[in-house]
């Protein structure tokens, strides 16, 4: 069966009826009032239980779709919410394929076969039933003062046509009491959006990009609203087809940052910009970053 765009969404190349794509703002009842943070997840069940509650709290709506994890991501998901007292606001669903890896691999794969990056994310964000959305990470922890603009943006953002740029900064773990945190790189990616035919995904070079029409206005937030965890006891790459390509695209400044950064750590080396940061006893590193760190370090945040 040949793949198909058509008016209502989109029919895949390898004819998987049932993960064909129906744009949700054709659904009946159209798109209700409020935001939903769209988390794609693949072994993710170390950072879920961080990464969760102050999403979950910020949100109207968090959906889970899960790769084919081995972990129990999807069930670590479930009790993290229902322990926060928000399993109310959790949705998940199952996403069976095989999802090609950013460069070369996503390059050659059909932009609408169901193992393309931007299939796979077109089909995420349509199971989307609010009118905007926030396109997060499985490993991104929203701080104290993130989670709390996250929700006065929650009501603001609906019914706009404007792109929210978030800061995020690499967050290197190396035990449950002691970390790196990266602010030598300033990068602050797209990551809210509105749901609507002006805002799809589509094929780029090495990843998927989402499509946005010039008058959309874009709104950028401050500096350690947010950070990303890498493990460094894992292979936080193995979502790249090469991480060694890094080097060589111009595309890839934040890439390169946290390889060149992740593989000084792993040698004992602590780059410029990096903090090294222990916890006090009992408290969790990402728990000390996020809530106590960050919010009480002096503004505006010095990065890059």
């Amino acid at each position: 069966m040949n793949a198909i765009r058509h008016p209502d969404g989109l029919r895949n190349l390898e004819g998987h009826a049932d993960f064909d794509i129906t744009w949700p703002w054709h659904r009946p009842g159209g798109l209700r009032a409020g935001s939903t943070a769209v988390l794609r997840v693949k072994d993710e069940a170390r950072a879920l239980p961080f990464v969760l509650p102050p999403l979950l709290r910020a949100c109207d709506e968090v959906l889970v779709v899960d790769n084919g994890s081995t972990d129990g991501s999807p069930e670590v998901a479930a009790e993290t919410a229902e322990r926060a007292g928000l399993g109310h606001r959790l949705r998940q669903a199952t996403y069976p394929f095989a999802v090609a890896r950013a460069g070369a691999e996503h390059l050659a794969t059909h932009e609408l076969s169901v193992h393309s990056l931007s299939y796979f994310y077109n089909w995420c964000f349509a199971q989307v039933a609010t009118r905007y959305s926030w396109k997060w990470d499985g490993d991104m922890v929203l701080t104290t003062e993130g989670e709390v603009s996250l929700g006065d943006l929650a009501w603001q953002v609906g019914d706009v046509q404007s792109i929210i740029r978030v800061p995020r900064h690499g967050l290197y773990l190396d035990s449950d009491s002691h970390g790196y945190l990266d602010l030598g790189l300033r990068n602050a990616e797209e990551w809210g959006y509105p749901v609507g035919p002006d805002f799809v995904f589509t094929k780029a070079f090495e990843w998927e990009i989402r499509s946005t029409p010039e008058q959309c206005r874009s709104i950028g937030l401050p500096h350690g609203l947010c950070v990303e965890l890498k493990f460094l006891d894992s292979d936080e790459f193995a979502h790249w087809t090469d991480p060694e390509s890094f080097a060589t695209s111009f595309r890839n400044k934040r890439k390169r940052r946290e390889w060149a950064v992740f593989q000084s750590l792993r040698q004992g080396v602590v780059p410029d910009g990096v903090h090294e940061i222990t916890a006090p006893e009992g408290v969790h590193i990402v728990d000390h970053v996020t809530q106590t760190w960050l919010p009480r370090a002096p503004r505006p945040l010095q990065v890059g």
